[in-house]
């Protein structure tokens, strides 16, 4: 029993999906390093045997069951008389339903079992799919303390945890599937003091690490006081195990330590978010390494990049795809920036296969004029070569495109839309050109890029062009970015209306045409790769509208 001293380790782990075994690995790793600094329970995340968001897994019982049963082998581990553990894992009741749980592991039994109560089914959350909601809880008893067990989005309103309060419990541990995306960390912090004002009890959140398809899970754990103050604040972006003492004052438990990591700032995370995204995808997944057209452009020198930031130069690979259209700066830009990033660089011109595509169709286009046709004809050889070096060494094809253009349909379907994962897919080409700049200014320690500039500062300056005719800029048919990126903004972060839009100053005509453009590229982002989740609102999992759509804002 413990009387008035506790300590409890916090895991931060990175998990991989339908892994169970090597899941339950990490938790009993976890568990053998907190017995060693004398914790008597370890708190690790949301769902740590299945992996977070496991969507349709969970229909399949012999995913449930085999979570179940790793489960039940980790609690006869705590026979041991080491640390309690608190896992998440899906979990089947009696009456058959399918819960997302959280279970009290320690004696060698699973002393108790809470299930989530508020499953969230907005943005990119759609659990009332695949789980069903459990009761209110109470709270658990851990060696005689009263331990309230609410789950991620059970926090995120005041009525679980009030329920924990008024059935008695002293101390919030909170497993937590949260995933990254701009300014999220703040709005998990406010939470977390509402949840602390209401109950009057301190709160340990403690969030998952690592990519998972879209979304980038990105830790920054922390603990709040009984009375709102820090205890702790673990890092974002990284695996971490965090030794924590907890004493009782009368009837209050107060944390006696508390390191306050810093977290990096906006820029840092958008970037960290991107390569861990990236990173993990490509591990997880079990690819060698990527392969990319670098173009000598902005979009495919960040994406170079942030992939030598997470799988190190030895495993990323461009290749220069010239045309008669391709400038002899771009020629050197790309290099450049391959020279200074340390990566693979071949050239594998193209005039042979998009010349042969051409003469193929002479006939039939015969007494047509030449058009976007004939350009794209150059983007889809180079998706084949890229697809073509893929299938043959085995390395991921890394797709370059960015929001702005993804969201104009300013990317051509079985051309630079071929890949199979896009780290800046939610970066509007605004913020690729200030991230790319930032990087060049700042090393990031724990990334595996070299320091100083990795984009040449040619590539951020000069004019941006798809070089697929003669002299042609993208702001031929396309406003300044930063006029475009405010549009769009409006129109995929706000759902603004046009005439809310056009009181920003921008021309209504504009406006229209960019809300068309929008729409009618519906078809093109179905068939996009998946791609790090950045803002509030990105292409995939949280804007779904349908691709047959006649609906015009013209209030």
């Amino acid at each position: 029993m413990i009387s008035d001293h506790f300590r409890l380790a916090v895991a931060q782990l990175n998990p991989t999906l339908g892994d169970v075994s090597g899941n339950a690995e990490l938790v009993r790793d976890a568990r053998r390093q907190a017995a060693q600094g004398g914790a008597h329970i370890l708190l690790s995340s949301e769902l740590i045997l299945s992996g977070y968001p496991p969507e349709d897994l969970v229909l399949k019982p012999a995913f449930v069951r085999k979570c179940m049963d790793a489960a039940g082998e980790l609690a006869a581990e705590t026979a041991d008389g080491g640390p309690a553990l608190v896992i998440g894992t899906p979990w089947q009741g009696d009456d058959g339903k399918v819960f997302n749980a959280v279970l009290l592991l320690d004696a060698g039994e699973v002393r108790a079992v809470r299930y989530k109560y508020d499953l969230p089914n907005y943005s990119v959350f759609d659990e009332k799919r695949v789980f069903t909601a459990g009761p209110l809880p109470g709270p658990v008893d851990f060696r005689g303390v009263r331990i309230g067990l609410p789950v991620c989005e059970d926090i995120w309103n005041d009525e679980v945890c009030e329920c924990l309060e008024e059935t008695g419990a002293e101390l919030l541990l909170v497993p937590n599937g949260s995933p990254y995306w701009v300014n999220r960390a703040e709005e998990r912090l406010q939470i977390v003091v509402s949840r602390v004002v209401e109950t009057g009890l301190p709160l340990v959140y403690c969030n998952q690490v690592g990519g998972q398809d879209e979304l980038v899970f990105d830790g920054g754990s922390f603990a709040l006081q009984a009375d709102r103050t820090l205890a702790f604040q673990m890092p974002q972006f990284e695996t971490s195990l965090f030794f924590s003492d907890w004493r009782r004052d009368g009837e209050t438990w107060i944390c006696e330590t508390g390191d306050v990591v810093k977290l990096p700032d906006l820029d840092e995370a958008n970037w960290r978010a991107c390569v861990m995204g990236l990173g993990d995808y490509v591990n997880k997944n079990g690819f060698p390494g990527v392969v990319l057209g670098l173009s000598g452009g902005i979009d495919s020198a960040i994406c170079a990049a942030m992939a030598v930031d997470a799988l190190g130069a030895d495993r990323v690979h461009a290749i220069m795809l010239p045309y008669r259209y391709t400038s002899e700066e771009s020629i050197a830009d790309a290099a450049e920036c391959a020279s200074a990033l340390g990566i693979r660089y071949d050239t594998v011109p193209i005039a042979e296969p998009v010349e042969g595509f051409r003469s193929a169709l002479s006939g039939l286009f015969e007494g047509t004029q030449e058009d976007t046709t004939e350009e794209n004809l150059q983007s889809r050889a180079r998706g084949v070569i890229l697809m073509a070096v893929s299938n043959k060494f085995g390395h991921m094809v890394m797709t370059t495109g960015n929001k702005s253009e993804m969201s104009v349909g300013y990317a051509t379907l079985y051309g630079d839309m071929n890949g199979g994962y896009n780290p800046i897919k939610d970066l509007y080409k605004t913020q690729v050109y200030h991230l790319a700049g930032w990087r060049n200014a700042n090393a990031l320690p724990g990334l595996l890029g070299p320091e100083g500039e990795v984009i040449p500062s040619n590539i951020i300056t000069k004019v941006p062009t798809a070089e697929l005719r003669e002299n042609q800029t993208d702001q031929d048919s396309l406003p300044p970015y930063d006029v475009l990126d405010d549009i769009l903004e409006c129109l995929v972060e706000d759902e603004m209306s046009v005439s809310e839009i056009e009181k920003r100053g921008h021309d209504r005509a504009l406006i229209h045409r960019i809300e068309h453009l929008l729409y009618i590229a519906e078809y093109k982002r179905r068939q996009a790769p998946p791609g790090v989740k950045i803002t509030e609102r990105n292409f995939g999992k949280d804007r779904r509208y349908p691709i047959t759509n006649r609906f015009r804002d013209r209030t």
